[in-house]
Formats: structure tokens, sequence, C-alpha cells
């Protein structure tokens, strides 16, 4: 019957050799001890199993699903998605924009200068099955792709490219002066040409660069945003060299501007002296006509005087006061006149 019970799970009473009942206290606390311990365990157990099985996407991030390191599906949205724990793995792609500083590399221009070139890439992950596919899921293996591809694109350009080319196309604008009318002598006026300053837009360096620049999304699942230049430098050996020849061309363009300008200077002196020259003449003429026209009325006006007989004493008598006035000078105001003389007869009233 003892152990019908003891198999039925029934509980029973055991007594000592002496008749006196055991006691069970201690086997019922180890008992419950042990059933803490599998329920602890197994919470454990929930608890590492749900958070394995729980995928968390932030807003920069894409999740690749791994079932046995076959990719079997993508997350691009954020938020909390599910996998098989121990079954499948997750790995992570960045989905912003990232930035990679590319070392300072030498390059070389269409007219055999050498430069050294300090630029930056921005760049990011358009198709993260691709990436992972192509680059392991690895930044570092883009960003070395990414070295090679820019490199060879701006040693392309700017081997085609001249020195001052480089240099004026760094910023995409270029300065150039422009005649508006050309210079035209008619007559005796010179019209001289008006030079204005003109910036006109120009293809950037970045843009040359980006159009070399094969289309790597197909290839590796990334993009190639802009590749812009922060520094344009020379080689330490000939940069002294480079700035000397530069200083010559420019004293060169300056002696070349300053001998332009004498020379249109000499040509503004010779008009304007020739333009004095013709007015001074026509000045002259028109003084000497005007003085020959003078004379002529003068002439008709004492002709017509002498012509008068009522007019011809007064004139005489007139006359005759210039005389006098005329003749006496300095301290000596003595005249004498014969009886004969016009003034005397004037005076002895014989007119």
């Amino acid at each position: 019957m003892t152990d019908y019970n003891q198999n039925m799970g029934t509980e029973y009473e055991r007594y000592n050799s002496d008749g006196t009942k055991q006691k069970q206290k201690k086997e019922k606390g180890k008992r419950s001890k042990s059933a803490g311990a599998v329920a602890a365990l197994i919470v454990l157990a929930a608890v590492i199993i749900l958070s394995g099985s729980m995928v968390v996407t932030k807003q920069n991030q894409f999740k690749l699903i791994r079932q046995f390191g076959r990719v079997d599906r993508v997350v691009t949205e954020a938020g909390l998605s599910f996998k098989i724990p121990f079954v499948e793995s997750v790995d992570t792609i960045p989905k912003e924009l990232l930035l990679y500083d590319i070392a300072a590399s030498d390059v070389i221009t269409s007219d055999k200068k050498t430069m050294i070139v300090d630029s930056y890439v921005l760049w990011h992950v358009t198709d993260p099955l691709k990436f992972a596919q192509t680059l392991s899921c690895s930044v570092s293996n883009a960003e070395g792709r990414i070295d090679a591809i820019v490199y060879n694109a701006m040693k392309n350009t700017i081997s085609n490219m001249k020195q001052d080319e480089v240099i004026r196309s760094r910023d995409g604008k270029m300065t150039i002066t422009v005649d508006e009318t050309e210079t035209e002598t008619i007559g005796n006026d010179m019209e001289l040409s008006a030079e204005t300053e003109e910036i006109i837009e120009i293809k950037s360096l970045t843009e040359e660069i980006m159009e070399q620049i094969d289309s790597v999304e197909d290839q590796y699942g990334i993009e190639i945003v802009t590749v812009e230049v922060k520094k344009l430098d020379l080689p330490d050996d000939n940069k002294q060299a480079v700035y000397t020849r530069m200083i010559s061309e420019r004293e060169n363009i300056a002696a070349q501007y300053t001998a332009e300008g004498k020379s249109e200077a000499k040509m503004i002196e010779n008009t304007t002296d020739k333009e004095v020259s013709i007015m001074l003449s026509d000045a002259q003429a028109k003084a000497e006509a005007t003085i020959a026209e003078g004379e002529a009325e003068y002439m008709r006006i004492l002709s017509d005087a002498y012509s008068d007989p009522e007019k011809t004493d007064f004139y005489s008598f007139v006359r005759a006061l210039d005389a006098l006035k005329a003749s006496i000078s300095g301290d000596n105001k003595t005249v004498i006149l014969s009886d004969d003389s016009p003034v005397a007869q004037i005076f002895n009233g014989q007119y």
C-alpha cells in the first residue's frame, strides 16, 4: 500500500524505529528551492531567446538578416522586427551620408607641372544587398574602392588641363576683360574702346572630376554624391621656382599693359593736339574775316560820311582834333600851328 501511494505521487508518512514520525520540512524546502531555480532558468532562457529574436533598426541604418550566412531579407525601414534566434544573424549597414577624406596626392598637368590635390568625398549606400555581396558590408572596403576610383578620375581630369586652367576652375568662375566697342577714327574724332570686367561661369574642377567617375551604383551599390577639392598646392621642391616664374609673367603682363597705355595716351594726345590746332586755325580765320568785315564797314561809313556835304565839315573837325591829340605827347603841351594848318583853321573858325 505504501509503495502504491508512492507510485501514485501521494504523500505518505515515515516512522522511525522507535515508532515516532519523521519530519518532512527539510525535504519540502529543498523541493521549493529547486522549483524556483528551474523557474528562474526558464524565465532567463525566455528573455535570452526573446532578445535574440528582436531586431531594432534605426533611421540611419539598414539591417541584413542572414540565415546560415545567406542574406534572407533586408530591413530598410526604421522600427522593430524579429528573426529566428540562433539560426539567423544580423549585419548593420550605414544609411546616412558618409564623408571620406582622401589623402593628398600628386598629379601632373598637361604642361608637365606637378600639383598636390587634397580632397574629400561624400557618398552613401543605395543598395545594401549589392553592398553586402561585393564589399562584405565593410565601409573600409568601400572607401578603398572609392579612393582608387576618385584618384583615377582626378588624374585623368587634371592631366588634360594646364596648371592655370586647374587654378581657374577651382571655384568654377573666371573674370575676363571684354571690349564693348572697337577703336575707330572718324574725321578728327577718335572713339576709344570701353573695357569692362565680366565674370563668366566655367565648368568647375568638381564637375570635371564627376564626369570622369563611372557609375559605381550598379557595381557596388553605393553612390558618390560629390568630390570636393579642399586645397591645391605645389610641391615644396619647385614651389619657389613656380612663384618666381609667376612673378616674371605678371611683370611682363604689367609691362605690356603699360606700353599699351602709353601708346593709347600718345594717340589721344596727338588727336587732341590736332583738334586744338584745327580749332585755333578756324578761330583765327573767323577773327580775320570779322576784322576784314569791320574794316570794310568802317571804310563804307567813312565813304558815306565824306560823300555827304553836311557831314564833311564835322568829320574833318573830328579828324583834326584826333591829329592834334596824337601830336601832343610827353610833358610839352605846346602846339605851334601855321595859318594854313587845317587845325589852326578850325580854331580860327575858318571851317
